[in-house]
């Protein structure tokens, strides 16, 4: 097994479980929420979904870059969430405020391992693995039709 699988699947799980966590115990999430969000319970559902899509969606070889996005973007629309903690420690007690303050870095930590694992940054293809074949076919035709 790769490192790169290894990795992807670790991602896999770690998404799945924490995006389960948001149905299984919405509260956590609700009281990090920053207060001038709307619709908080309806965040945290939505957040966990792509989570759990997103977690998935890294193991499916199609749709593995896109899924890597999906959670990229979700690093980043989450990323509020730590800093309101980081701005109101006090409201945390009980969570170190080294922690909390840990968060911050450690999101771009995420992203990057989010970007390793789904090989973000490979440049994407400008045709598809379909297009590809056909025109491969399409030259293998008009070869063997030159030699007759």
């Amino acid at each position: 097994m790769t490192a790169r699988k290894f990795s992807l699947g670790l991602l896999a799980v770690l998404f799945v479980a924490a995006g389960a966590n948001h149905f299984v115990n919405p509260e956590v999430y609700l009281r990090i929420m920053p207060p001038s969000f709307p619709m908080p319970s309806k965040l945290v559902a939505v957040s966990g979904f792509f989570e759990i899509f997103g977690g998935v969606g890294v193991l499916v070889t199609r749709l593995r870059r896109p899924a890597g996005w999906g959670l990229v973007a979700l690093l980043i629309a989450v990323f509020p969430a730590n800093i309101h903690m980081a701005l109101n420690t006090s409201q945390y007690p009980d969570i170190p405020a080294f922690l909390i303050y840990a968060r911050l870095p450690m999101q771009f930590v995420l992203i990057a391992w989010v970007a390793y694992a789904s090989d973000l940054r490979r440049p994407t293809p400008t045709t598809s693995h379909r297009e590809d074949e056909t025109a491969r076919a399409d030259a293998d035709v008009t070869v063997r039709s030159e030699k007759e």
